[in-house]
Order: structure tokens, then C-alpha cells, then sequence
């Protein structure tokens, strides 16, 4: 069967999209869901990123950026933008079956001593884990539906 396709979509590719993409992978195995991040102005994977995401012991620090352009013409079962301004540029892709939209400030703006600025990387962080909860049953139904339709 083929696998249930999830984009994340943010400005930067550095920060919300790169956590959503892990979050996910976590909870769902590879040969279920394939998951991939973009960003349409792609930057280095933030650390604070990295540090949030190693205190619930997720490892993204070999995670690399990656441009929204090779996947414009890719079919995806779910394409969730991250940010605004995002929304906005996002490109429709063929086979989308659902576009979502989880608005998240952007953390790698956060100001203030350190210790406030990864507090940002956590909220960002334990929001995701949120949307991703809801997210499964969406990938579920996309599961049958993909079964149903290789048996008819």
C-alpha cells in the first residue's frame, strides 16, 4: 500500500516545519506515512530547535533544510502550512486531499535572554505535538480510503 504523504510548510524550513516533521515520524512508522518539510525561503535548522526537541528525546540535528521547490509537483495526501505568510505563497499540489493551516509564531524571532527564547522553541514545540495528535485520525481515514480504493 502506499504510504500516506505529509508536507510541512514554514517561511524559513528551520524551526515549526522541521519539529512537525520529527513529531510525526515519531508517532507513525516510515512505511505508513511519508513525511517531508519545506520552507519557501529555506535557513539553517535553528539550535534551539534541535535542544527542544532532544529534551522530549528526538534527535533532529542531522535534519537539513530543504526548498519547497522539488516537491511543487509531488502529490501529497496532507499540506500543512505552518505560518502566514506561507499560506499565502502556497502552491496548490495535485493529489492534495486536504490542506491545513496551523498558525504558529515563529520562534527563531522570539527576543529575551536565552532561557525565553527556547521557551518559544517549547511552546512551538508542544503545540505541534497538539495538532499532530489530531492529525492521526486524519491520516487514518486516509489509510482506509487508500486501502478501499487498491481493492475496488
Amino acid at each position: 500500500m502506499e504510504p500516506v504523504r505529509v508536507l510541512f510548510l514554514c517561511t524559513g524550513n528551520s524551526c515549526r516545519s522541521q519539529m512537525a516533521e520529527a513529531l510525526l515520524r515519531r508517532v507513525v512508522p516510515t512505511p505508513v506515512v511519508e513525511v517531508v518539510s519545506a520552507g519557501t525561503d529555506p535557513k539553517p535548522v535553528h539550535p534551539y530547535a534541535v535542544l527542544a526537541m532532544r529534551e522530549i528525546g528526538v534527535d533532529i540535528s542531522t535534519q537539513q533544510s530543504k526548498s519547497l521547490r522539488p516537491f511543487r509537483d509531488q502529490e501529497f495526501d496532507f499540506a500543512i502550512t505552518l505560518c502566514d505568510i506561507t499560506q499565502q505563497a502556497c502552491p496548490s499540489f495535485p493529489g492534495s486531499a486536504r490542506h491545513l493551516h496551523w498558525p504558529l509564531a515563529d520562534p527563531a524571532a522570539a527576543e529575551g535572554p536565552e532561557a525565553e527564547r527556547l521557551a518559544a522553541f517549547r511552546a512551538v514545540r508542544n503545540k505541534l505535538s497538539g495538532h499532530i495528535e489530531g492529525l492521526l485520525r486524519g491520516i487514518f481515514e486516509r489509510l482506509l480510503e487508500k486501502t478501499y480504493a487498491e481493492k475496488s
